[in-house]
């Protein structure tokens, strides 16, 4: 099955690029000793304990005993390495937390973090911990691929802070399949019964004692351990896309350390993923619609002069890579689920990316060369030019599962809900609804997680700022006016337009969050800006 879309989620390399963005649209200290050992140094890979789901929980946090060593260590800040293109600027460390919290003297966990300081000390407010999505972006590489481009408010004021949550790039990053498997497991048009099984199977055999311990839930509580370490009375918080459900479980979790968190692009966590799945094809089908309709009126489009026939031409184009695949360069071959991925890949970047889509489709539609989709497929699975994946690639199905997305629809149920997609997504669901329901298959993952969706309502005293777009086709706008009525103090800020996230996409929301995250101006209930 492939991850062309996400429940709660930006994919990893779409993550990457969005957050650079995100950085990219700002116009709007140092030192401390070496972490402390903590109760057991056990890594992630020695630990002893037997491996079980941690509860959805009683917030404790600073105020465990247990937790005292882990929250009192500083941050040991030193000259980021192993990149040349790093700036001068950036400084590295590593955090230390428990692998299990209901069991911190078990084993340990190193959190890879960043900062970029910030460029006014003098009037620096403290530290914006950052998360680009996924479940799979890495916070780190958020800060580092930004530091050119993030002139403005933010960085005057904050330092830039970054992290990568647990199983992702430098926390224990999961790498389940080899690269060459990975690319079978991820072009198949065909998967067998098994193709769920494969993976699961794969990570347990390298990974099973870490992966009940990789849940947002536990990522919540590395980011409140980070705060403290930062020196941080309460967290400043920039979450996007599934970053805004690991904000929202930090608020049900630390309300009284919410400081000015800031939502875009926000998930609904009180659905199952079978429903979120089937509201998030549909944003997908309104979006491809809205991509056809445009494409029409120009000159180079390939789909003909009528939105309607466009859109199914499309489609039909797309499931008939199944039976004729195009060929690429190096002997690769263009499938559906590979053309699938790389159109839809698209719609994520709203009407500035659909040019390059449109030269895509020609390329491939009209001279019957797969080259171009191939490459827009690749990037958002996180292959580079030599087939090698991004070693978090699986961090996205991980981290959903110990997520509690286990439980599946069976019988009359699983038909009513496929009925109910192939009415709201009849196009983009045709070519595989089961991979478009179970995205990730959990069914077949071998832990059990004893969290469930559920809305989450945060106690917290300060209010949380909750961003959405009208023409979010990965997060859409029905979420974020759910999670803002589900939080309770919470106020709802709203871009009109195409595409994913508002923050790197409109001045006027830009203004809008610096302002609240800044110095703490609340927008107006109801505030409503365009796109640039």
């Amino acid at each position: 099955m492939i991850t062309r879309t996400s429940r709660r989620a930006l994919p990893a390399a779409v993550a990457a690029a969005t957050a650079a963005a995100l950085l990219a649209g700002c116009t709007s200290g140092g030192g401390g000793s070496a972490a402390p050992t903590a109760p057991a140094t056990a890594s992630a890979t020695t630990a002893t304990a037997t491996p079980a789901p941690t509860p959805t929980p009683k917030p404790t946090g600073a105020n465990d005993p247990a937790l005292k060593t882990f929250y009192g260590q500083q941050l040991a800040w030193a000259a980021c390495k192993g990149d040349s293109a790093d700036d001068p600027a950036l400084q590295c460390a590593t955090l230390q937390v428990p692998l299990d919290y209901s069991a911190p003297a078990t084993g340990t966990l190193d959190v890879a973090v960043v900062r970029f300081p910030a460029a006014k000390p003098d009037q620096r407010v403290g530290s914006l911990v950052m998360n680009p999505g996924g479940p799979g972006g890495s916070g780190v590489s958020m800060v580092k691929n930004s530091t050119k481009s993030s002139d403005g408010p933010l960085h005057d004021r904050f330092d830039l802070v970054g992290f990568d949550p647990r199983g992702v790039a430098g926390t224990s990053p999961l790498k389940c399949l080899d690269d060459q498997a990975r690319d079978s497991w991820i072009s198949s048009d065909q998967p067998g019964a098994d193709h769920g099984k494969q993976l699961a199977d794969a990570c347990q055999a390298k990974y099973a004692k870490v992966l009940p311990f990789v849940s947002t839930r536990n990522t919540a509580r590395d980011m409140d351990v980070l705060r403290a370490a930062l020196g941080d009375q309460k967290l400043s918080y920039l979450g996007m896309s599934y970053g805004t459900y690991l904000g929202s479980l930090y608020a049900e979790e630390f309300p009284d350390k919410v400081g000015r968190l800031v939502l875009d692009g926000a998930t609904d966590p009180a659905t199952t993923l079978v429903q979120h799945n089937i509201e998030q094809q549909a944003g997908f089908e309104r979006a491809l619609k809205a991509f056809a309709a445009d494409c029409v009126t120009k000159d180079a489009c390939p789909l003909g002069k009528d939105a309607d026939q466009a859109v199914q031409k499309l489609a039909d184009f797309l499931d008939g890579l199944k039976d004729k695949p195009l060929k690429g360069a190096e002997g690769r071959t263009l499938t559906a689920n590979e053309g699938w991925t790389g159109v839809l890949s698209r719609l994520y970047g709203g009407e500035k990316a659909w040019s390059g889509l449109r030269n895509a489709l020609g390329w491939a539609m009209a001279r019957g060369k797969g080259d171009y989709l191939l490459d827009l497929a690749d990037s958002y699975n996180g292959r580079d030019k030599d087939g090698r994946y991004a070693d978090s690639a699986d961090a996205y199905t991980a981290i959903h599962c110990a997520d509690g997305a286990t439980d599946a629809p069976t019988g009359a149920q699983l038909q009513a809900a496929l009925t109910d997609l192939a009415a709201k997504a009849p196009l983009v669901s045709k070519h595989d609804p089961n991979a478009a329901l179970f995205d990730p298959d959990c069914r077949i993952w071998p832990f059990r997680s004893a969290e469930k969706p559920h809305a989450i309502k945060s106690t917290a005293a300060a209010p949380i700022v909750v961003v959405g777009t009208t023409g979010d086709p990965a997060t859409p706008y029905a979420w974020a006016e759910k999670l803002t009525q589900e939080l309770g103090n919470a106020v709802l800020l709203t871009r009109e337009g195409e595409g994913h996230t508002a923050y790197g996409a409109s001045t006027c929301i830009r203004a809008s969050v610096d302002a609240f995250l800044v110095d703490g101006t609340v927008p107006p209930a109801g505030t409503r800006c365009q796109s640039d």
